[in-house]
């Protein structure tokens, strides 16, 4: 039973990596595309490719990597909370890695990489689209 709902739990997470990589290819390909083709401001490009990235990431994890039962009037509000509280957790540490420790800025981008999406993965697994409650229901197989 354990070994089971592990499992379940790594195949979440292994589609959420995936989901990330997919927004953050489809951010960086906005960004590139709007500042080199269209000669688009780039911070304005950049911001357009991360709520594309924000809207496709959250199709993918709500229907493929969450199968989330969830209306979408609750699970985009949560999603959304996440994804800023993430945005504040990534300023918070850069901030503090930066102008209070005076640290080189990479090691806060590699604190951030190591925090925030794990942070992000796990308030969506169990808060933003209600996976765990998912499985209680008789009779749901899960996505397996």
């Amino acid at each position: 039973m354990e070994q089971s709902r592990f499992r379940r739990f790594a195949g979440h997470a292994a589609r959420y990596g995936i989901v990330g990589i997919i927004g953050t290819l489809l951010h960086l390909g906005i960004l590139a595309l709007l500042v080199e083709c269209v000669q688009a401001d780039p911070v304005w490009s950049s911001v357009i490719g991360f709520f594309a990235a924000l809207i496709t990431s959250y199709i993918l994890n709500f229907f493929w990597v969450f199968n989330s039962r969830r209306s979408h009037h609750v699970a985009v509000m949560r999603y959304l909370i996440v994804s800023f509280t993430g945005l504040a957790l990534n300023t918070l540490i850069m901030y503090m890695v930066v102008d209070v420790l005076h640290w080189w800025y990479g090691w806060g981008a590699l604190g951030v990489v190591m925090v925030v999406p794990a942070s992000n993965f796990l308030l969506n697994y169990l808060w933003t689209f209600g996976v765990h409650q998912k499985h209680a229901v008789p009779g749901n197989q899960g996505i397996d």
